[in-house]
């Protein structure tokens, strides 16, 4: 017999870290699942601002210009994994079909210099942001810990995704599934 969590793909869904999860670099984070198979899944956090890394500054060490008309985007931790690579992810209204990985209906991710120069240039997509570096699973490792009570699943919409204060996100994510953040316990029980 499987589990909900095993038989389920989980790409382009949003996981809320649940608290006591025990890995602090993942504390109160929200990430939105890019890739989810039996092989294993891959993700971005969406709300762990890069405090020391601002979208210009990314622009001018990549030898990019920037349209002064621009508005930059957000630059965020998308988790542990190869933290010196970039990835976006965007609105679908943007894509290359050599380089963005479809994910859903709303959203892609592509992880090329082309986007960067579109963005710079007001080319871009829509709604999107950087995330530096990804969070990633092996082979079985994320249905273990959704058994082991360490996320909750909820459904991603580019309004929770790509708008509101990264501060606000994972309350936001919880109130999608009616959960107040004040009665989770880092405790889980099974049935």
């Amino acid at each position: 017999m499987t589990s909900a969590a095993e038989s389920t793909d989980l790409t382009g869904k949003l996981l809320i870290a649940m608290p006591g999860m025990g890995d602090p670099r993942f504390d109160h984070s929200v990430i939105f699942i890019c890739t989810h198979s039996p092989e294993g899944a891959m993700g971005l956090i969406v709300n762990k601002p890069a405090s020391d890394l601002e979208f210009a500054d990314l622009l001018k060490q990549l030898g990019i210009e920037k349209r002064p008309d621009v508005r930059p985007i957000a630059v965020n931790l998308g988790g542990p994994v190869e933290n010196g690579r970039g990835f976006v992810l965007h609105s679908s209204d943007y894509g290359s079909e050599s380089s963005t990985l479809a994910v859903g209906g709303d959203f892609g991710m592509t992880a090329t210099l082309e986007i960067l120069e579109d963005i710079s240039r007001g080319d871009g997509p829509s709604s999107c942001f950087l995330a530096m570096g990804y969070s990633g699973w092996g082979p079985g490792q994320l249905e273990a810990e959704i058994q082991h009570n360490g996320w909750l699943i909820c459904d991603a919409s580019p309004e929770l995704v790509f708008e509101g204060a990264a501060a606000g996100k994972w309350q936001a994510a919880l109130a999608t599934l009616g959960i107040d953040p004040l009665l989770l316990s880092s405790e889980g029980g099974h049935a």
